[in-house]
């Protein structure tokens, strides 16, 4: 009887549609390849196999000859072969909102209308837009979400309208973004990075978070500029790390990062809070020329190279320091404990 009602309350269960270990392994492929679409997709599921990804890859021309078209960009789970060459995209007048957003905009630019969406895949070959005098534009949202570049990405010089995601990604080659400028959001969480990483010059307009990330290479913001919160909280600097001569207008979180080898801050420029609590040094820590505007908090923070402070500017009468070094929060935390003692002692008194 109790095996006659087991199969028929899994029989139930089956029926109401719930997933089963069979369907799970089912490779769904959900593709739209009509040239008069205005975009091209193809999505592999969780199910798919290497095999059968590789068998559907998608070749890098093809994403070209997207782009070319103006036709977003929506990819998910899937292999791309080749080079993407964006150097190849043509030259053309910038668009207005371009122009609007961009005092300074550049007359011929290459232009990526839509958006451009590429998750959870791998990226055989390289990402390249290594143009020394002309500008990328991309119109729309990039995600580039828990997707594995096999070589080197190179989007210097590129402009991003919209928000940007590469959180999860991982960067086996070299990542340049040298003199981006990302006009939103840039969300880059528990992102991987390889063996050199260069966002020189770069500008961020938008809000900026690479926590938990890591950088196992060469990791380069010189001469950076974040305009708004920058969060490099909880973040592992594998090699030399340099934000020398970067300006952070709002809150620049370092708490909780990891700096194994050198970590250069000279000449950077701090208007908003600082925060480098808990934070660890483990070689040459270099501050000189540095510019504390408001708040900055070191404590707790782990110091075991050579730390570098010469020459720091710090307000005279600036606000009071961050975190449980603040007097005013050491005496409310003090003046707290000592009214709950003089209750409980009363209370104790009472109870006799």
């Amino acid at each position: 009887m109790n095996r006659h009602l087991f199969g028929l309350v899994v029989g139930g269960l089956l029926c109401c549609g719930l997933p089963s270990s069979v369907s799970a392994g089912v490779c769904q492929i959900n593709r739209v390849i009509g040239k008069a679409d205005a975009i091209l997709k193809t999505h592999l599921s969780a199910g798919c196999t290497d095999q059968e990804r590789e068998s559907h890859a998608v070749q890098a021309g093809a994403i070209l000859a997207a782009l070319r078209q103006g036709k977003a960009i929506d990819l998910s789970g899937v292999v791309i072969l080749g080079d993407l060459r964006v150097d190849d995209l043509p030259l053309g007048p910038p668009p207005e909102e371009f122009v609007t957003q961009t005092p300074e905009a550049e007359k011929v630019v290459r232009v990526v209308s839509g958006a451009f969406s590429l998750v959870n895949s791998i990226v055989r070959g390289a990402v390249r837009h290594q143009s020394a005098e002309n500008v990328l534009v991309v119109k729309g949202p990039v995600d580039l979400s828990g997707t594995r570049f096999e070589q080197s990405v190179d989007l210097s010089r590129a402009t991003f309208m919209q928000p940007v995601r590469l959180s999860g990604a991982v960067f086996l080659g070299a990542s340049y973004f040298v003199q981006a400028r990302f006009l939103r959001e840039l969300s880059a969480e528990k992102t991987a990075f390889g063996p050199h990483t260069r966002f020189h010059r770069a500008r961020f307009h938008g809000p900026v978070t690479f926590q938990q990330s890591g950088f196992s290479g060469l990791a380069e913001f010189l001469e950076v500029e974040f305009r708004s919160d920058a969060d490099f909280s909880r973040t592992f600097f594998k090699l030399g790390t340099g934000f020398s001569g970067s300006h952070f207008q709002k809150l620049a979180d370092f708490s909780e990062a990891l700096f194994d080898r050198e970590a250069f801050f000279t000449f950077a420029r701090f208007d908003g809070d600082a925060v480098f609590r808990r934070a660890t040094f483990r070689s040459t820590a270099d501050f000189d020329d540095a510019q504390f505007k408001a708040r900055d908090d070191f404590s707790k923070v782990f110091f075991e190279g050579d730390s570098r402070f010469a020459r720091v500017t710090r307000p005279a009468n600036g606000p009071a320091a961050l975190g449980l070094e603040n007097p005013q929060v050491q005496y409310a935390i003090t003046l707290s404990l000592l009214v709950f003692s003089a209750v409980l002692i009363a209370y104790l008194i009472r109870s006799r």
